[in-house]
């Protein structure tokens, strides 16, 4: 049965249309299309974040279908690996600037257009080799967002059709990240275990999950360097250990940061009164306050050990950090406050 075309509201044909071109599909209802390259800052308008939702799972299942075809014999670690480095936000993102699709967002935040603009003039120069570990700036996670919401986008106007998905969208993609890719380019774990090593420094990586996604923070003699997230549990970790490589290449010496902060006997780093200037940065950036969470609240009564969990919403997405153990709710609190202080100091959101 043919279903009748639903047409775009006037302000968005332009860019539907262009976007159409980009994909070499036309939409039977571009109204699908025009929501996914709606940002959530559009309030009057349905945004992508239902779409980002399915279109996630879709370009992942379709590429496991992909990797697991034509790479028969190779194991589900290494095959994970490959999806997720041709799902990651640095992947996607480069994709939203190689084609231009985002030029075509609508979007009420400003903000954004320095973060995506430095992003894409930093990409501009690069060849057609797949990028594996990423480049010298973060990718925004918008631009990833993008990608997915309209790969969503086309697998609903195609009834949920993978196959079809798959041969539509697999140009957009290209070039897909093989397994040459990652065995030709250094692994940013060994990396960073080898470079401390050197210097005599112990290393340990701690991972959690969030919801959605899986988060890996770095510590270097019990002090915080970096952290990443993704979809999969080693791609987090792969992220945070280059973030990690870059920033103490240099000289193994942490960079000059704009807060005080002491390392503890523990291990831990704490900064005074981390719950108070954690909210008056989220004053100052405009952001929702930061919500708390108890995520352990165990012993008898003399002997309670506690750890909270912190979540502020940024432009990019939702932050989330877990604290180290404490004997009181306002230290626990405290500790996942100035972690999460060091968090946005590592991805220079302060």
């Amino acid at each position: 049965m043919n279903r009748r075309v639903q047409h775009p509201s006037p302000e968005m044909g332009q860019s539907v249309s262009a976007v159409e071109q980009i994909l070499g599909y036309n939409f039977t209802n571009k109204r699908l299309l025009e929501e996914a390259l709606t940002h959530p800052s559009c309030t009057e308008s349905a945004s992508y974040q239902r779409l980002e939702f399915i279109g996630d799972a879709a370009v992942s299942l379709a590429l496991s279908n992909y990797f697991f075809l034509s790479n028969p014999g190779v194991d589900p670690g290494t095959l994970s690996l490959l999806r997720s480095a041709n799902v990651s936000t640095e992947k996607l993102a480069r994709v939203a600037v190689r084609h231009g699709l985002y030029h075509h967002l609508r979007h009420n935040a400003p903000a954004l257009l320095n973060k995506v603009r430095e992003f894409a003039e930093a990409v501009s120069g690069e060849d057609e080799t797949p990028l594996v570990y990423g480049g010298p700036v973060k990718a925004p996670k918008i631009l990833a967002d993008v990608v997915e919401s309209v790969a969503a986008a086309i697998y609903v106007d195609l009834n949920f059709d993978l196959e079809k998905l798959w041969m539509i969208f697999r140009g957009l993609l290209e070039p897909i990240v093989t397994l040459e890719d990652l065995q030709g380019q250094p692994q940013p774990v060994t990396m960073l275990f080898e470079l401390c090593q050197k210097h005599g420094k112990h290393v340990d990586i701690k991972h959690w999950r969030d919801e959605r996604k899986s988060i890996a923070s770095v510590y270097v003699d019990g002090e915080f360097v970096a952290s990443g997230s993704s979809e999969h549990k080693e791609f987090a970790k792969l992220d945070a250990a280059k973030v990690a490589v870059d920033k103490l290449s240099p000289s193994m010496g942490l960079n000059d940061e704009p807060f005080e902060g002491v390392v503890l006997m523990d291990g831990s780093f704490h900064i005074e009164e981390a719950k108070q200037k954690l909210h008056e940065i989220c004053d100052q950036k405009k952001w929702p306050r930061p919500i708390y969470h108890m995520e352990k609240d165990e012993g008898p009564s003399h002997e309670k050990r506690f750890m909270s969990s912190v979540k502020i919403a940024t432009i990019d997405g939702v932050l989330y950090m877990k604290g180290d153990e404490k004997s009181r709710v306002r230290d626990a609190d405290n500790s996942a406050a100035s972690l999460m202080i060091r968090a946005l100091q590592e991805y220079r959101y302060i």
